[in-house]
């Protein structure tokens, strides 16, 4: 019934209205720069941040066990505890079995660290502590290793609450082509309270809390991060100025393994490039249990509460990317396993290219308001819902997605993601909007749902590129449901599923379209749809059981008779106008069965038949 490796296959779709594979049906529309946090590398890193270069013959700090010396007449050494307080560069080797490196100069002091071949350990303290400077500049020697660890006890010292090997209170670069483990049992791995900038080097960090954190933001142009997290893997928040807390990361590779977010964001997400192996939350393995309030129902009196996100230390977001405000999305492979949304933002996200492989117990995508998917290849082999917001907008790249409830889901609210407050805990709290919509104008895309397929609370609007969708429901679910009215002007869209609830395009539409009920249909029937002279316009084979069948493609004209063949069934029809039914009900709203505002009664359940999702391959030209 699931077999995906047939509900993929591109040579099921045939000439006449269907783009050739390898081709986006319509260009990805323009960004809106009114909404998007877009940013360059020039605005996000200084000159100096690339530069790792530095003088050898700089002032030395030598660890041997629990004895520094120094070449430097401004390093002041008490026992253990080396104190830089000039501006200057230093290079660092040597052992320390219990101590700490301090900075502690003017605040208007540049200072660069150079790490060439250090081991430092502090027992209950950090084993460097950047107390006051301007900025420092933390050197990775080439072909350097170098270890900063703590026994996981921190003993305050002063007024600041350090708990991370390398902790600094100022902006902080990294770069160089060496190589830093931090270990870091009872805190994190590295703190910033200013802006963290990393620009080169090899980084293993194993911490109880986050692995890198941040206040004002975080941004990454090179490196490779190995990150093993009680907490977040990357995390960036300023309770104060919500301008901060950013995180933009241009390159580099990350792989992750994290109790909460793989990287977690305040205000703003930019990922312009890299590579990222994400494990959260111990994965979709680990997703709640999914209900909807008052059953699912739509309309009046049925509607569920807006709900805010309300995570707790008990209750942790375990999400792959996740943004304050906007994330945006302009490269990169991912590949993701979160037990929470793979992708989140409490506001918009903009998709623009990259390559996704998203396994998650919740949503695959979901933002609390504008979702735009413009290019990119996407799979979502197992989640709860697929792609979500309150618009929905598909104007380009390739998605294939496999959901337990709906595929697309445009709505009003603010959802739970599977880790709400009080009475909530692993509901979806979106709500019918007449502010919702989906709109699909390019790209090509397949949903398998066990839910509704395409569920708009609003309008549902396509105009373009290439659609397939399949409800693998038996009951009162549908391959489309929309609350308004649903209009199609271009593009092919095969949509099929069971008979009940089955709705179709409504008047407003300017291309023809057609709902046809065609019996019980077993799964991996192919369906054909043939003009007068019995050439195929459209045709797919259905990987679930269905009964009816929405087809519409740039072909059919009205005053013209197709054959729609489902199985070894044949329904033979006259377009006597735009939209033809056959059964079921045209997009208008409230139109599934009469006034439930086109949701279904006792849906939302979880899991679907069978429960399990089939399994997708990974992005590759077969997609």
């Amino acid at each position: 019934m699931k077999v995906w490796s047939i509900f993929l296959c591109m040579a099921l779709l045939l000439s006449g209205c269907t783009a050739q594979p390898s081709q986006n049906s319509v260009s990805p529309q323009a960004t809106d720069t009114s909404t998007t946090a877009t940013k360059t590398s020039s605005e996000m890193f200084s000159d100096r941040d690339w530069d790792d270069s530095y003088d050898p013959n700089s002032p030395t700090i030598t660890f041997d066990g629990n004895t520094i010396t120094t070449t430097s007449d401004t390093v002041v050494v008490d026992g253990s505890t080396a104190t830089i307080s000039q501006e200057g560069t230093y290079i660092l080797s040597g052992t320390l079995t219990d101590g700490t490196l301090l900075i502690d100069a003017p605040d208007t002091a540049k200072i660069q660290l150079v790490l060439d071949g250090v081991d430092l350990y502090s027992e209950s303290y950090a084993s460097i502590y950047i107390r006051e400077a301007d900025k420092v500049f933390l050197t990775l020697a080439p072909d350097s290793e170098n270890t900063l660890s703590n026994s996981g006890t921190y003993t305050q010292q002063d007024d600041h609450n350090v708990d991370a090997p390398l902790f600094c209170r100022s902006d902080l670069t990294l770069n160089g082509t060496g190589s830093l483990t931090v270990t870091s049992p009872g805190g994190h791995g590295i703190v910033c309270k200013d802006e963290l900038v990393i620009t080169g080097g090899t980084y293993v960090i194993t911490a109880a809390c986050h692995g890198l954190s941040a206040n004002d933001g975080v941004c990454i142009g090179a490196g490779s991060f190995t990150i093993t997290s009680g907490k977040d893997g990357i995390q960036s928040q300023h309770d104060e100025d919500t301008s901060l807390g950013y995180v933009y990361l241009e390159a580099g590779t990350y792989t992750f393994t994290c109790d909460g977010d793989g990287i977690s964001a305040s205000s703003w997400l930019t990922v312009v490039d890299g590579t990222f192996s994400l494990t959260c939350g111990g994965g979709s393995a680990n997703g709640e249990t999914h209900t909807e309030s008052s059953m699912g129902m739509g309309g009046p009196g049925f509607q569920s509460s807006n709900t805010q996100d309300t995570t707790t230390e008990d209750t942790p977001s375990c999400k792959g990317l996740k943004a304050g405000t906007i994330l945006t999305l302009e490269g990169g492979t991912f590949t993701i396993d979160s037990a929470d949304d793979s992708i989140h933002s409490n506001g918009d996200i903009t998709v623009q290219a990259g390559t996704y492989q998203l396994n998650t117990g919740d949503d695959g995508i979901h933002a609390d308001n504008a979702l735009t998917i413009q290019n990119g290849d996407i799979s979502i082999p197992q989640c709860y819902e697929g792609l979500e917001g309150l618009t929905v907008t598909v104007a380009g790249g390739r998605i294939a997605l496999v959901a337990d409830d709906d595929g697309l889901n445009a709505a009003g609210g603010q959802d739970q993601s599977g880790f709400g407050g009080p009475g909530s805990f692993g509901q979806d709290n979106f709500s019918s909007s007449s502010q919702a919509s989906v709109t699909i104008s390019g790209g090509i895309l397949y949903v398998q749902a066990a839910g509704d397929g395409l569920d708009s609370n609003g309008s549902l609007t396509v105009s373009g590129g290439e659609v397939y969708v399949c409800c693998t429901s038996s009951g009162a679910d549908s391959a489309l449901d929309c609350d308004g009215e649903a209009v199609i002007t271009g593009g092919t869209l095969v949509a099929a599923g069971p008979s009940q609830m089955a709705q179709s395009f409504g008047p407003s539409s300017t291309q023809a379209s057609a709902l046809v009920t065609v019996g019980n249909q077993q799964a991996n029937t192919t369906i054909t749809l043939a003009d007068e002279a019995g050439e195929a316009l459209v045709s797919w084979e259905i990987p679930a059981s269905y009964a009816s069948v929405v087809v519409s493609c740039p072909d059919m004209t009205v005053g013209s008779s197709y054959t729609l063949t489902a199985g070894d069934t044949s329904t033979t029809f006259t377009l006597d106008s735009l939209v033809y039914s056959s059964g079921g009900s045209a997009g208008q709203p409230g139109g599934n069965m009469g006034g439930m505002g086109g949701q279904r009664p006792g849906g939302d359940m979880g899991g679907g038949p069978g429960g399990t999702a089939p399994e997708l391959p990974s992005n590759d030209s077969s997609l």
